[in-house]
């Protein structure tokens, strides 16, 4: 017999699903019987995979009809509506979730201007009889950093200067200073970006006196940056997806926000791994130039973090959490042998494989923090 249809229709952005994961994991347990299939682009099949909560993907751009037709459930994790929503009622599902819309003959929850973006979709599931909690944002790094065709340093600073619109792309020359500055502190500098901000990252790398190997910009696809990401010591970036990677694989990073909130897009605050650098105000984040807000943030401002022992918390920390995650997946996995459950395997596997990264991160941190201390030395002593 197969398995009742659960459609998620979230056809946007790296930063987008990522958000997302908290409700995809939640819906994943509330209906682990279904088989969940997220409406998506097809670029992003490698994370939806490393979520655990998604079965399958199936291309789909923005406000597209989903190519799935005659799902028990549909969830609207795109917008408030009504076009996504009309997107989705196209496809005849049997029951949707969404919020509410004019025009659309469905009555759900209220949108609230200005929610963080990851509480949004919990509220949403969570106001629909679906527990939801935000927390779950955590990915296992990926198993073998060589998927990144060898471009993963362990503990390597990962700086990417580029971002979707012009609104959030700090000025290169800022970040070639900050690149050299992490170069001078005895770290591995890599620049990231895609194919198309590959002259970009070589102008940062250039300013900054790195190498050409240093620069990654296009030479690695979505799992292969991922890789990177979770295998550095930490990330420097402006708002876009690859500070939610950050956020996601508990990389260290330092985040620069300039039109958009980071209260609505940032990382949970009591995450003390990400430090976010805002100057107040909203702006226009699909402006043609950098926005106002973000060019009052200085190069000063970001080494004024950097140059300190950052992040604040120490390795030993994040090897207790490793062990406690390998405890807690040990006895889900087990779990879920006697009651024959496969989706509560699949969640001790992922939680187990999540301690590991935790510990591996943790010796990289004690390394990278004695390297630290060793430049300390040997500059004071010259």
């Amino acid at each position: 017999m197969s398995r009742p249809l659960l459609l998620a229709y979230r056809p946007l952005g790296l930063g987008d699903l990522l958000t997302g994961v908290p409700a995809l994991r939640a819906l994943r347990h509330a209906f682990s019987r279904h088989r969940l299939v997220l409406a998506a682009p097809a670029v992003l099949a490698p994370l939806a995979e490393l979520s655990g909560a998604v079965d399958e993907l199936v291309d789909t751009a923005p406000l597209a009809v989903p190519a799935v037709a005659g799902a028990d459930i549909a969830v609207n994790l795109h917008g408030r509506g009504p076009q996504s929503h009309r997107a989705i009622l196209a496809a005849h599902p049997r029951r949707l979730i969404a919020f509410a819309a004019p025009d659309v003959p469905w009555r759900g929850p209220e949108w609230r201007a200005g929610e963080h973006e990851v509480h949004r979709w919990c509220r949403l599931l969570t106001q629909s009889a679906v527990p939801a909690d935000p927390t779950r944002l955590d990915l296992a790094a990926p198993d073998d950093p060589g998927r990144s065709g060898g471009l993963a340093v362990r503990g390597a600073t990962v700086v990417h200067p580029g971002a979707a619109s012009a609104a959030r792309r700090w000025p290169s020359e800022r970040w070639a200073a900050v690149a050299r500055a992490e170069r001078g502190a005895g770290r591995r500098v890599l620049v990231t970006g895609s194919a198309a901000e590959r002259g970009l990252a070589e102008a940062v790398a250039q300013a900054a006196g790195l190498g050409a190997g240093d620069v990654l910009a296009g030479r690695t696809d979505l799992r292969g940056l991922a890789a990177v990401v979770a295998h550095a010591g930490r990330v420097l970036c402006g708002d876009t997806g690859v500070a939610h990677l950050a956020t996601a694989f508990a990389t260290p990073s330092v985040l620069l926000f300039g039109p958009t909130p980071p209260q609505e897009w940032g990382p949970p605050p009591e995450r003390a791994r990400h430090v976010v650098l805002h100057r107040g105000g909203r702006g226009d984040p699909h402006a043609d130039a950098p926005d106002p807000g973000l060019l009052a943030i200085t190069v000063a401002d970001v080494l004024a973090v950097t140059s300190r022992r950052f992040p604040a918390c120490r390795a030993g920390n994040a090897g207790d959490m490793g062990l406690t995650d390998k405890i807690s997946g040990r006895i889900k996995k087990a779990a879920g042998d006697l009651a024959d459950d496969p989706s509560m395997r699949r969640e001790g596997h992922l939680e187990e494989r999540k301690g590991e990264a935790k510990d591996d991160r943790a010796r990289a941190e004690e390394h990278a923090d004695a390297k630290a201390d060793e430049v300390d030395d040997l500059e004071r002593r010259t």
